[in-house]
């Protein structure tokens, strides 16, 4: 009896063995649900560039350098600049890189990024982060001829919405942390566009009423 036990184990084993592999192939290619497999995947690189400070600022000549490589790049909305002083703090030339960016329309972002290597001394470190959005494996119809009736979606589920969303956003970061919104409310604020709406004269007037008549005249 022990032995007939033993081989009821064994042919159980051996059958789960041999279904496991076609099991996870069919869990992978399934999806019942309305969630799209395909989502977007963030990537982001960040590109490093020395400038020398002495304390007092930075100089002309290398604020001309870091707007030369502000162009290559084509820095623009999107981008995230941040500064990295070393173990000093130069506000003076924190100051000036921050002047060169609202140039271009950004601020400087809070923190930096690690970067290879360790600031030296009157020089501060500028770091542009650039993230970029795409959605891999997209378009697939690979399992399009074979779904057949079976209650699932089809592996290119998704793919149009993901797609057009990953390169319409304008900042892909905001699809993995989003935007953080203002803790305090200040209603005059948010009054600004009702009351510019009650205050603006309709279009087609200007001063008074024409009187008409039909009487015509001589």
């Amino acid at each position: 009896m022990a032995q007939t036990k033993t081989t009821a184990l064994i042919a159980a084993a051996l059958a789960l063995g041999v279904s496991a592999p076609a099991a996870a192939q069919h869990r992978s290619s399934w999806n019942p649900t309305l969630d799209s497999v395909k989502q977007p995947v963030v990537q982001r690189t960040d590109y490093v560039i020395d400038v020398a400070s002495s304390g007092s600022g930075v100089s002309d000549r290398e604020l001309h350098r870091l707007v030369e490589w502000f162009d290559s790049l084509r820095l623009g909305y999107g981008d995230r600049v941040s500064v990295d002083t070393g173990s000093y703090d130069d506000a003076r030339g924190r100051q000036d890189i921050a002047g060169v960016a609202a140039e271009y329309g950004l601020l400087l972002s809070q923190g930096a990024p690690i970067s290879a290597g360790s600031v030296q001394p009157g020089s501060i470190r500028v770091i542009v982060s650039r993230s970029i959005a795409s959605v891999p494996g997209c378009p697939d119809w690979s399992e399009a001829p074979e779904l057949g009736n079976r209650s699932t979606t089809g592996s290119n589920y998704g793919c149009a919405v993901n797609s057009n969303l990953a390169a319409m956003i304008a900042d892909p970061a905001d699809l993995v942390l989003g935007q953080s919104g203002s803790v305090a409310v200040d209603s005059a604020t948010s009054n600004k566009a009702v009351d510019a709406y009650r205050r603006r004269v309709p279009t087609g007037y200007s001063g008074e009423v024409k009187s008409e008549t039909s009487k015509g005249g001589k």
